[in-house]
């Protein structure tokens, strides 16, 4: 299970450390695609798979979307001997990664975020907004 927050910081050669927990649950290969709110998303090799299989299901009318905004901009990343991937130049300019960046469990998936606009989002979380997520879950 991906769980945890880790700082890390893209080096000149536009790599950064995935962390060592995080690529246990991640695989040898995994996928680093668009997420939701800013971020990217990682997403382990079978959760790519299962991603591909529920969107091909769906009809193109509804499906060309996910397609074009998971798909176009994603890359497949293995980690060197030091635990680093590339993220490509379009990733970044989409999550507005420059230096300091975020790496977030959220279970099935990690995320990568930079700091700053990780920083925000969570100044904006209320007690209220949590609360009411949880009484959909009977939590």
């Amino acid at each position: 299970m991906l769980i945890g927050e880790y700082q890390h910081n893209i080096d000149a050669k536009n790599r950064v450390i995935v962390p060592a927990k995080f690529r246990e649950d991640l695989g040898k290969r995994f996928y680093v695609t668009k997420g939701l709110d800013g971020c990217l998303f990682v997403i382990p090799s079978q959760g790519w798979e299962q991603l591909q299989e529920k969107i091909a299901a769906m009809p193109i009318s509804k499906s060309r979307s996910l397609q074009r905004f998971f798909f176009a901009g994603a890359a497949e990343v293995e980690p060197d001997k030091q635990g680093r991937i590339l993220i490509p130049q379009n990733l970044r300019e989409y999550a507005g990664l420059e230096k300091d960046v975020t790496f977030i469990g959220t279970s099935t998936r990690a995320e990568i975020w930079s700091t700053e606009n990780w920083n925000r989002i969570n100044s904006e979380l209320t007690q209220d907004n949590i609360a009411q997520a949880m009484d959909a879950l009977d939590f």
